[in-house]
């Protein structure tokens, strides 16, 4: 979520039919999914702020203003708060990914309302600089996923 201070979908309607079971996540052999929230601030921060270049340098980051180098880690979990707010809402759906062995926060997939109306989705996903090898199998999965799991028949996701 960009680093605003008022929600900017504070008044966007939900992005999935209320009947529509939201997965709680994704398993692959080398990563998976979980609906983010603030217990993962610190290692969410961790990877981010290790990772800033490479993220900027993932496509669909062209031209958005995160990460954002200012941000605190209180920072952080207000956002990750936001993110959770979200997914309770159902207007957006972020996901951390972890690495498939322990907890370690490797990266995010982020699920939001379109940015325009030849797509019903938008779709971003970053993994850390020093797990780029996973940046395509990620975007692999994640296609799948959507394709198989989820309502949507035309997301805008940055191929790889």
């Amino acid at each position: 979520m960009d680093n605003d201070d008022a929600d900017p979908l504070a008044h966007q309607a939900p992005i999935v039919a209320d009947e529509y079971d939201v997965p709680s996540g994704l398993t692959h052999d080398r990563f998976r999914l979980v609906p983010l929230d603030a217990r993962y601030n610190v290692g969410d921060y961790a990877a981010w702020t290790s990772s800033m270049d490479h993220i900027r340098a993932t496509p669909g980051y062209a031209g958005r203003d995160w990460p954002d180098p200012t941000l605190t880690l209180e920072d952080n979990e207000r956002d990750l708060t936001g993110h959770a707010d979200h997914f309770a809402r159902r207007v957006g759906f972020t996901y951390t990914v972890l690495d498939s062995d322990r907890d370690e926060v490797i990266g995010c997939v982020y699920i939001y309302p379109p940015r325009s109306d030849e797509y019903d989705v938008d779709v971003r996903s970053w993994v850390r600089a020093d797990r780029a090898d996973l940046d395509r199998p990620l975007y692999e999965a994640v296609l799948r996923w959507l394709s198989d799991d989820w309502p949507f028949s035309s997301p805008c996701y940055a191929a790889r």
